[in-house]
């Protein structure tokens, strides 16, 4: 029983999980049998058997107290897969609530809601409180969201939800408001080799059935990247190809799970993180870091395109004039993506990446145009200045258009003294040259070049 598959389409769980009967008072409300998954098995059954979160469970913690019947505050529990947020929610529900109830954001409506809270409203004047666990909240609309509100401010429900997603994008701030907002971490890897090692002595797991070497141990650690949830997964699944009494080893291991799971969502946060770690690594002339991003948003199926222009961008924000040849390099990426696609597109990424995080850097261009802009957006506009104007049609000449313009090319130097910009914006100097690369060269001349056209 996974934790994405709790509960059934449209169904509203009372007291236990789907195909139960309601457990007494006390009991897990997910239990699950010898024919479930490990994982589901080995699902923690006190705090005492949470690995890891001690940030958030140690002594005097909110979460603790709540999970002890000391607390009464709704909580929102945000953190990766197999961090422990549902095992944290039929803990609370052991504690907290006479009625536990169930509901899954991929089935569940307003309707479901508001029957939910009915039936909290009329318990709770039985004296009976009521735990509303709510799996993958983010799914919720903004309407199935504020159906909650009242009734989690009033306590008419504690409300337990839980969400891979930031909830700073996904929950309403009304919700956020009312509720603890309480993030889990990835698990550390000795938090994965406790898991697995009670996973291989426990009944409810192996029962010792089979023995764990060391390096099977690590490589498993390796794969599973913080989520106990797939650590389990995979022991179960090498632990299968050897006979009982035998030992899973690392061969064992990487004959029965040859692929580590890199954990990723296209519109979450990890999109995010992991292109602003990428584009952050290039501006920082890593190159190794800039790679190791961009292998990863390969391996977890990022559109190429996305990335091409995210390289494309990064060419003139932070290379810019240091190497003008950056953004031709980016650009060819961009077309070879588009052209040849995947997976002999990755090359083309990698050698875009590779100049741009190797490239001398400048975000002169990009603080350039900011600075014309916001001068602009200020009412920093201006008048054309006449000798600038159009002077192509008949009367112009009559307006002033075009008279006393001075045409470069008429002088040997190519340049002349000539005002270009608005009266009002005559001392503005909006690109400033570095001396990194190439702009070295541009900065050694520029001076001279704005003396000459301002008449300095």
């Amino acid at each position: 029983m996974t934790q994405e598959g709790l509960f059934g389409d449209g169904e509203v769980v009372k007291g236990a999980s789907i195909g139960e009967t309601a457990p007494a008072r006390g009991a897990s409300f997910f239990e699950a049998g010898r024919d479930a998954p490990l994982a589901a098995r080995m699902r923690p059954r006190s705090l005492d058997e949470i690995a890891g979160q001690q940030h958030l469970l140690s002594e005097g913690k909110p979460l603790r107290r709540l999970v002890e019947g000391s607390g009464a505050a709704s909580v929102i529990l945000y953190g990766p897969p197999g961090t422990g947020k549902t095992t944290i929610a039929s803990l609370i529900a052991q504690t907290m609530g006479q009625n536990f109830v169930g509901l899954s954001a991929l089935s569940s409506g307003v309707k479901e809601v508001r029957a939910v809270i009915d039936a909290a409203r009329r318990d709770l004047v039985r004296g009976e409180k009521t735990v509303l666990f709510i799996d993958e909240v983010h799914r919720f609309s903004k309407t199935q969201q504020d159906a909650l509100l009242a009734a989690v401010e009033n306590r008419t429900v504690l409300l337990v939800a839980a969400t891979t997603e930031n909830p700073s994008f996904s929950v309403v701030a009304p919700l956020l408001s009312r509720s603890l907002l309480l993030k889990l971490e990835s698990l550390s890897d000795d938090d994965v080799r406790e898991v697995l090692t009670r996973a291989v002595r426990d009944e409810r797991g192996l029962q010792g059935s089979i023995s764990l070497d060391d390096d099977a141990c690590d490589q498993l650690i390796l794969l599973a990247g913080g989520d106990a949830r797939r650590a389990l997964t995979y022991l179960e699944a090498a632990a299968d190809a050897v006979p009982e009494g035998g030992t899973v080893t690392l061969e064992v291991v990487r004959d029965n799970v040859n692929r580590a799971v890199v954990r990723y969502d296209r519109d979450g946060d990890q999109h995010y993180d992991v292109v602003s770690a990428f584009i952050k690594s290039i501006r920082g002339s890593d190159v190794d870091a800039a790679l190791h991003y961009l292998a990863r948003m390969i391996e977890a199926g990022e559109d190429p395109r996305f990335i091409a222009r995210r390289l494309v961008i990064h060419a003139s924000e932070d290379v810019g004039m240091a190497d003008p040849t950056a953004l031709q390099t980016a650009t060819a990426a961009a077309q070879a993506v588009q052209f040849i696609g995947m997976p002999e597109g990755r090359l083309a990424l990698a050698q875009a990446t590779i100049h741009l995080a190797t490239a001398p850097k400048s975000a002169s261009v990009y603080q350039a145009i900011n600075a014309a802009q916001a001068d602009i957006r200020a009412g920093h506009v201006g008048t054309v200045p006449p000798h600038l104007r159009d002077g192509h049609y008949e009367g112009a000449k009559k307006l002033g258009n075009a008279v006393g313009y001075l045409y470069p090319h008429d002088d040997p130097r190519g340049v002349v003294e000539q005002q270009y910009i608005p009266d009002c914006l005559e001392d503005r100097e909006y690109y400033q040259p570095t001396d990194h690369g190439a702009e070295k060269r541009i900065r050694d001349y520029f001076s001279r070049l704005r003396a000459i056209v301002r008449g300095r």
